[in-house]
């Protein structure tokens, strides 16, 4: 029976899922790498699988050995339906990451623009999160992105929806101040109109 519902899950095998859990399974069974069959889910990106397992009342919330959760992972993934059943089921949008980042700040530096919107738009999520490394999700995309369209509209969602453009980084630098220096003349044309200095 051990790791039979992982097992499952990582073969898209539904039915043997469904069997599995009415058969009373472990939902929250954890791999030798700390994931449950719903990390495993998430991981194989089959959204499917994911809403039977909530269903059938899987905690979300369980991090793996990696500390990440499926809400972390899909949002710094890009896979928008899995991140948007879990935050229908009410996904810890103040869980963080290993780097000590929320799922947003992921999100907006691999330029997942759609979940950095569903995360700004239907979760509580915190916009001026500040990292491990001192960065917020603004940060971020001034320091490690190529500044390109996807950036800039990620920049002005982040603003829209309350990013404090003065937050700067631990050696006080600035988001405007970044972007100046990687020549991300739009995002820094963004940022000067939302009041940054």
């Amino acid at each position: 029976m051990s790791q039979s519902l992982i097992a499952a899950v990582e073969r898209g095998d539904i039915e043997q899922v469904q069997q599995l859990l009415s058969n009373g399974v472990n939902l929250n069974e954890q791999d030798n790498r700390g994931r449950t069959a719903i990390m495993a889910a998430t991981h194989a990106n089959n959204p499917a699988i994911v809403k039977l397992l909530i269903d059938a009342g899987a905690d979300i919330h369980i991090k793996d050995a990696m500390q990440d959760n499926p809400f972390l992972y899909a949002g710094a993934e890009g896979l928008l339906s899995i991140l948007q059943l879990l935050i229908e089921a009410g996904a810890n949008t103040k869980l963080t990451n290993r780097y000590g980042g929320n799922a947003l700040i992921p999100a907006a530096e691999k330029g997942h623009l759609e979940n950095v919107r569903v995360l700004l738009t239907t979760t509580d999520v915190d916009v001026n999160h500040i990292n491990n490394l001192g960065w917020t999700a603004l940060l971020e995309v001034a320091i490690l992105t190529n500044g390109g369209p996807k950036y800039q509209d990620i920049t002005r969602l982040l603003i829209e929806h309350g990013a404090n453009v003065h937050i700067a980084d631990r050696d006080g630098v600035t988001a405007l101040q970044h972007a100046k220096r990687n020549r991300f003349t739009e995002i820094e044309q963004i940022l000067r109109l939302a009041g940054a200095k």
